[in-house]
């Protein structure tokens, strides 16, 4: 096991740990949406592993580790600021009419943008968002239940439905449908 004796600035933990440092401040700005809290929800990310060191199985997976430490501080972050739990923040959580909320402006067929794609990320519900970017960060079904604290299985199914949700808010990018032979 790791000790905190053992940890000084070059320990092997601290510096396994901070390889991670863009995914996790990625994560978190995608979470957040400001940059500022982003820097503040990594930092004490760090913060409260550094301090929990013992509490990490060495050979377990030390990037799930990490970030599902963010995801619950984004979480207690959100519910302390809104005063109560996370009524809308349900992974079914669309707009009025049931389907995502689009990106503002009309978009062009043509040219989808990096902003574009943030945009249509953004306007996501968090759990969507989170596990969106969770599979893009390569994770697995195992470590994203393990992020998530859920059965795998339930992972395979919000992923399906938060890629279908980013599908609806994209779809004006997608190419047309040309009759064949056209």
């Amino acid at each position: 096991m790791w000790s905190r004796r053992k940890e000084g600035a070059a320990s092997p933990f601290r510096r396994e740990a901070l390889a991670y440092l863009d995914a996790l401040h990625s994560f978190a700005r995608y979470l957040s949406g400001d940059e500022r809290d982003a820097d503040d929800l990594v930092q004490e990310t760090y913060a409260r592993a550094f301090a929990a060191v013992e509490q990490f199985t060495p050979g377990s997976n030390l990037q799930a580790w990490l970030f599902r430490i963010l995801r619950n501080l984004f979480i207690d972050r959100y519910r302390r600021a809104k005063g109560g739990p996370i009524a809308s923040l349900s992974i079914d959580a669309l707009d009025e009419s049931g389907a995502p909320s689009v990106p503002a402006g009309t978009p062009d067929p043509d040219a989808v943008t990096s902003a574009d794609v943030q945009a249509a990320m953004m306007a996501l519900p968090e759990p969507s968002r989170t596990i969106v970017l969770l599979d893009l960060e390569g994770m697995n079904d195992d470590e994203m239940a393990t992020i998530l604290g859920c059965a795998s299985g339930t992972v395979k199914s919000r992923l399906f439905r938060a890629r279908a949700a980013l599908r609806e808010l994209l779809k004006d990018y997608a190419p047309a449908r040309r009759p064949h032979g056209l």
